[in-house]
């Protein structure tokens, strides 16, 4: 079988909206020949997102996989994922997690080619976990046959180093989103406003919340502290939940009790939808009560808005600064959630700053940020041979 040799080679596991412009902009990146191998084109059952392929912009493949639901764990299971290794032949792979088949078919085959392996972990320690012994028995033998590991924020940095991970052996990729695109249609968007406002039935003023509709994400939470604002700020302020999930009819049923108050449910917005609802939010708020990380909040910056996070969310440490570009509140505590919700609404000139520092702050999370961080772990392992 003839061989590419790349440089490097990407095991990841679904074709994700944000994950291309961060390929795209590492494979232009100098010294890197990359090859990115998704385990699935995506995961229908847990998302809605579309597949922007005429996007990519890398060498790229699908490998064949089958995927099922194993109690609370996704198993995903591919075929090909060692001819697709020896046909790119690689110095470093570069892995998405460690909790697929094909994750350890990847180390197992970087060892045996002396290959480097490096290992792209967003993990915190606050994660929801089952804490199984013999899961984290397997989750160190992984960790201790790493070269070096890939983290998105402070967070992840964190947890690899509780578990013995070396600080040096640890680079950092900044998760990211593509900014501009963002900021651009929102800004399109804030140019239609009444238009768009009326198309899809928006208050005139909201609170906004983006994601799956499931308890985990604190969507209940959401509700129960929208509900505790006093009712003159109902009154002004609705609350639009964007998504979709199980949870859904249960909270649409839980909204019709809260009066006065305009709760509404647009449904899931794919991504080139998802800046007209940040145009014209006061705020995003993710109440989530684990989430390695919240991508929604690097879009909602991206467009200027202020954020309140939950505590556990691993873009806080990284993103988000308690009262200066929005509110960090406890998990699952709907009374300082509302208590923030209160205070972000009723002062405008704060709103106002705050939207100018998420712009500031999110400047640094880029596309190319990512990819550099990307870069230097690989081509700094392959220069320390």
């Amino acid at each position: 079988m003839s061989t590419m040799s790349r440089e490097i080679v990407i095991l990841t596991e679904i074709i994700a909206p944000y994950r291309i412009p961060v390929f795209n902009a590492l494979a232009v990146q100098p010294g890197v020949d990359l090859h990115v191998v998704f385990l699935a084109e995506t995961d229908e059952a847990l998302r809605q997102w579309r597949v922007y392929k005429n996007e990519i912009k890398f060498s790229h493949q699908v490998l064949p996989s089958w995927r099922w639901q194993m109690g609370k764990n996704n198993v995903l299971v591919n075929r090909g994922v060692l001819s697709a290794l020896n046909k790119a032949n690689p110095r470093v792979i570069i892995c998405g997690g460690y909790n697929y088949a094909a994750s350890w078919l990847g180390l197992w085959w970087a060892k045996r080619h002396k290959a480097e392996f490096v290992l792209w972990s967003e993990s915190n320690s606050r994660d929801t976990r089952s804490g199984a012994r013999r899961v984290e028995a397997l989750k160190m033998f992984f960790l201790r046959r790493c070269d070096r590991f890939v983290v998105p924020g402070k967070a992840s940095l964190e947890y690899l180093k509780s578990l013995g991970c070396p600080a040096g052996k640890i680079w950092t990729a900044p998760n990211a989103v593509d900014n501009d695109l963002f900021a651009s249609r929102a800004e399109s968007a804030r140019s239609q406003a009444a238009q768009i406002k009326e198309k899809l039935g928006l208050p005139a003023r909201f609170i906004l919340f983006v994601g799956r509709m499931v308890p985990e994400k604190g969507v209940f939470d959401l509700l129960t502290a929208y509900a505790k604002l006093e009712d003159a700020l109902r009154s002004e302020v609705g609350l639009v939940f964007a998504g979709d999930g199980v949870s859904r009819e249960e909270l649409v049923e839980k909204a019709k009790a809260v009066n006065p108050g305009a709760i509404c449910f647009p449904g899931f917005a794919q991504r080139d939808d998802l800046a007209s609802l940040y145009a014209f939010a006061e705020g995003l708020v993710l109440p989530t009560h684990s989430d390695t990380w919240g991508l929604v909040v690097n879009e909602a910056m991206a467009c200027g808005l202020p954020v309140i996070v939950s505590d556990v969310a691993g873009c806080v440490p990284d993103l988000v600064e308690d009262g200066w570009n929005g509110y960090v509140v406890p998990v699952k505590d709907s009374e300082k959630l509302s208590m923030a919700m209160d205070a972000l609404l009723r002062k405008s000139e704060l709103r106002q700053e705050m939207k100018d520092r998420s712009l500031e702050r999110i400047r640094n999370y880029s596309p190319q940020a990512c990819a550099s961080g990307l870069a230097a772990a690989g081509l700094s392992l392959m220069g320390a041979q």
